[in-house]
């Protein structure tokens, strides 16, 4: 088919091979578009056949329930992924502020009884985080991977300094609250998961900053000359990465009941991964807060018709390692194409 196509562009003129090939161009970003949802349902429907507990009531709560950090985690990744960047510092941050908040509540180390302030102040803290990476990325002219990733280990290091070997076991009855508590069967850490989602959907889709970010990932030197402030905008998006890598921390430590550096490991690419499953591209540009839901939708679905089929841990792991590889592989050769054209 893609033979014929390319023999009749030999016989147009050159006015009807652009009118051609942009016709073609936009049938396949039609198609790209649409994949991820497609896959989803497709996926949906597999899982139901083949395992009568997939679709239950239940074991949606608990794909929901599963999908709650990666989502938190997708809302700031999503926009530094749409600069073109990428942020290593998540899962430092994330370390970082579960170990924190479990200090600054009432647990087994200490005294401290701070709460709400408590929390409040570690998602500050994250986002000052972001904001460094973000400062030290721009003024600096420091890769945005390798500033990202010198300060996730910093803030590693400074959560084992903050429980000091001994990680810390939160008793405090709020964090028990919110983790066992439901509303309507749904668990609380997943309503928060959501509102976190719409309220970055918000900024993303309808405001000024929202628009600035697409235009710099889609082309940074246009979007200079129409005013964006460049710096600016990339430092917000970065404050915004750590923001949400800290509310990620604490949702964590309040699922754990614990306080530790590694409670982030193994969090970020997972996410990456789901972006780019969406229709997310690591080469910026592309994507947005309802493709990175269908991402995170996806990965997690998959993950737990794996589980519910008795997949082997290792073997999940492979099947899971094949998908990035196909998904950022086809994330590539699309960012290529789009260049070249």
């Amino acid at each position: 088919m893609k033979k014929k196509w390319r023999e009749q562009l030999t016989t147009m003129s050159v006015g009807q091979q652009f009118i051609a090939k942009s016709e073609e161009n936009a049938r396949m970003d039609k198609i790209r578009r649409y994949a991820p949802l497609i896959l989803l349902i497709i996926m949906t429907v597999i899982g139901a056949v083949s395992q009568k507990n997939f679709f239950t009531w239940a074991n949606i709560v608990n794909i929901m329930y599963q999908m709650s950090i990666p989502l938190v985690i997708s809302v700031g990744l999503s926009f530094v992924l749409l600069l073109g960047s990428i942020d290593l510092s998540i899962e430092g941050n994330m370390g970082f502020a579960g170990s924190l908040a479990a200090y600054l509540v009432i647990n087994n180390s200490n005294s401290n009884d701070f709460g709400i302030w408590g929390i409040l102040f570690v998602v500050l803290i994250g986002a000052g985080v972001g904001t460094i990476t973000g400062f030290l990325h721009t003024k600096a002219r420091i890769a945005s991977f390798i500033v990202s990733y010198a300060i996730g280990c910093i803030m590693t290091g400074a959560a084992v300094l903050i429980y000091r070997g001994t990680p810390i076991q939160v008793k405090d009855p709020m964090f028990n609250a919110i983790s066992q508590g439901k509303l309507i069967g749904i668990p609380y850490l997943t309503l928060i998961s959501f509102a976190v989602f719409i309220i970055g959907a918000i900024i993303m889709n309808y405001t000024a900053f929202g628009r600035a970010v697409y235009a710099i990932g889609d082309n940074e030197t246009a979007a200079a000359s129409t005013g964006i402030n460049i710096t600016k905008t990339k430092i917000k998006v970065f404050a915004l990465s750590g923001c949400t890598a800290a509310i990620a921390g604490v949702l964590l430590c309040m699922r754990l009941k614990l306080g530790q550096s590694s409670i982030g490991t193994n969090q970020m690419f997972p996410v990456v991964t789901a972006i780019v499953l969406g229709g997310g591209s690591v080469s910026g540009g592309k994507g947005g807060s309802l493709e990175s839901f269908v991402g995170v939708l996806i990965y997690t679905e998959l993950a737990n018709w794996l589980t519910l089929m008795g997949v082997d841990t290792n073997l999940k792991k492979v099947i899971q390692g094949v998908i990035i590889i196909i998904a950022v592989a086809a994330t590539v050769e699309h960012s290529r194409k789009t260049v070249a054209r």
